[in-house]
C-alpha cells in the first residue's frame, strides 16, 4: 500500500468548511427538536424546520456555511438528489424526504427554474 504521509499539510481557507459538521454551526438540541418534529413522512415544512434549527436567526455568512455542508458534491448547488437527503445533512439520524416533500421544497426554493438551489436561493428561502 502506498502512503502519502510525505505530502505537505497546510491550511486552506477554501476547505475549512468541508470538514465542518452541522453541529459546529447549530445547537444539537435545536437540530434534534426539528428532526423530531418532522419525523413522519410528508410532514416536512421548510419554513418551520429552518426556524426550529435556528437557521432563520443566523447571519448570511453562517447560512452560507450551512449551505456548503448541505452541498455534498461541492458543486455550488443543492440538486434534487441531494435535497432528498437534506435532513441527514443536519444529523445522520435524519430521515429521507419523500418525493413529494423534495419536489415541494425544490419548487419553493428554485426561483430561477434551473432545477437546483443556488446559495442565493438558499439564503432567500431561509430568510423569507
Amino acid at each position: 500500500m502506498e502512503t502519502t504521509n510525505w505530502l505537505p499539510s497546510f491550511p486552506c481557507p477554501f476547505f475549512h468548511t468541508a470538514k465542518m459538521a452541522m453541529q459546529d454551526l447549530l445547537k444539537a438540541d435545536n437540530i434534534k427538536k426539528a428532526l423530531d418534529t418532522f419525523k413522519a413522512a410528508d410532514s416536512f415544512d421548510h419554513k418551520k424546520f429552518f426556524e426550529l434549527v435556528g437557521l432563520t436567526a443566523m447571519s448570511a455568512e453562517d447560512v452560507k456555511k450551512v449551505f456548503r455542508v448541505l452541498d455534498v458534491d461541492a458543486s455550488g448547488f443543492i440538486e434534487e438528489d441531494e435535497l432528498k437527503f437534506v435532513l441527514k445533512g443536519f444529523s445522520k439520524d435524519g430521515r429521507d424526504l419523500t418525493d413529494k416533500e423534495t419536489k415541494a421544497f425544490l419548487t419553493a426554493a428554485d426561483k430561477d427554474g434551473d432545477g437546483k438551489i443556488g446559495i442565493d436561493e438558499f439564503q432567500a428561502i431561509v430568510h423569507q
